[in-house]
């Protein structure tokens, strides 16, 4: 078998796209989350959940996370300031979940809060693994380089 046909290689080779991927994730999930937001307080893509209204300003909690999810998923996307926006987006997603959702039903799937619980997660995990190199942050060089350490093998010790 070719080395490069090997399991092994196959994940060095996806590995190496890594980076990549995440900064595709990242445009996806924030470009999805800003439609949320854009539908609610612009009336785009049928406005509120397809009644071609928006949400009234000012009212608590749904005006608020529609500012949350334009603004907030446009950060993510662009990759501008990605970790803090992720952050707080996916914290407005937990409190959507668990103030509007849990409280109906246990599961996702019994109370509607597929979205927000996916939301949520999806946030988290930008927020750990960052902008990657699609970000307008890196061009415009406010986000620190992250060096990590190369991976070592530990040699066995005799005892």
């Amino acid at each position: 078998m070719p080395p490069s046909a090997t399991p092994q290689g196959l994940a060095d080779r996806l590995d190496g796209t890594r980076p990549y991927v995440l900064s595709l994730f990242r445009i996806v999930v924030g470009l999805l989350f800003f439609c949320h937001g854009a539908s609610s307080l612009l009336g785009w893509f049928g406005g509120l959940m397809g009644t071609g209204r928006t949400v009234d300003a000012g009212t608590w909690p749904g005006w608020y996370a529609a500012v949350i999810q334009l603004v907030g998923g446009g950060l993510v996307m662009l990759g501008l300031g990605t970790r803090s926006a992720a952050f707080i987006s996916s914290g407005s997603m937990a409190y959507a979940y668990f103030h509007e959702h849990q409280p109906e039903k246990l599961w996702p799937i019994q109370n509607g809060g597929e979205a927000a619980a996916m939301f949520c997660w999806a946030f988290l995990l930008i927020v750990f693994t960052g902008p990657g190199p699609w970000a307008l942050d890196r061009f415009l060089g406010s986000t620190r380089q992250t060096v990590t350490a190369p991976e070592t093998r530990r040699q066995p010790t005799a005892v």
